[in-house]
């Protein structure tokens, strides 16, 4: 009888060594990145309005209430995309970024955008690109096109050649960001490169709003 327990207790040891190894029994790693899971999801936090803060501030997100409703965008050409308007875009946050394709600060903001357009498309987010051009080179549109390939930049383009959406967003620097919330109002502007998480942050809170 002792002879067959060891048999049977030797037998268990090896089912259950080839069940962890085929996945059968969760790990110790499965259970880790699990809770990786848990918690990244538990990670984001709205960002916070700024009381103090007015319809024009800058870095900050603007209470909805102080916010003015962002200026219709004009017509000009469209790259990877039908013509949009704001009107038709109730309802979703957009992204704007004031650009131009000869600019270097420009260039340098490209992957952050890119990498909102990506993660945010399906859950809301509409990104374009407003090319307010320098130097006459920058207002021929198939260099426009051209450059809009090499970057890999797949959301809607708008050429601003009159510099109309420049002048009613009172623009004045390249690059620079502006954020609409579902409602159509300016909830957050930004200019030159950087503060990308914080970008990030103002597009789930709209998103979420």
């Amino acid at each position: 009888m002792k002879q067959y327990s060891v048999f049977a207790f030797i037998f268990v040891c090896c089912a259950a060594l080839t069940a962890l190894s085929c996945g059968t029994i969760s790990t110790g790693r499965t259970f880790a990145l699990s809770v990786e899971a848990t918690t990244a999801k538990q990670a984001f936090e709205p960002l916070a309005v700024d009381p103090l803060a007015g319809d024009s501030s800058e870095d900050v997100l603007i209470p909805a209430a102080k916010a003015h409703t962002a200026p219709e965008l004009t017509k000009g050409e469209w790259i990877n995309s039908d013509a949009l308007s704001l009107a038709g875009l109730k309802g979703k946050v957009v992204y704007i970024e004031f650009w131009t394709f000869g600019c270097y600060n420009c260039i340098n903001t490209l992957p952050a955008v890119k990498g909102y357009d990506k993660k945010f498309r399906d859950k809301g987010l509409t990104v374009i690109g407003i090319e307010t051009p320098e130097f006459d080179s920058e207002r021929v549109l198939n260099n426009l096109t051209a450059a809009v390939k090499k970057r890999g930049i797949e959301y809607p383009v708008l050429t601003d050649y009159g510099s109309k959406n420049w002048e009613a967003y009172k623009v004045n620097a390249w690059p620079t960001i502006v954020i609409i919330d579902k409602q159509g109002r300016i909830r957050y502007r930004h200019i030159g490169e950087g503060t990308y998480d914080t970008q990030e942050r103002v597009i789930e809170t709209l998103l979420a709003e």
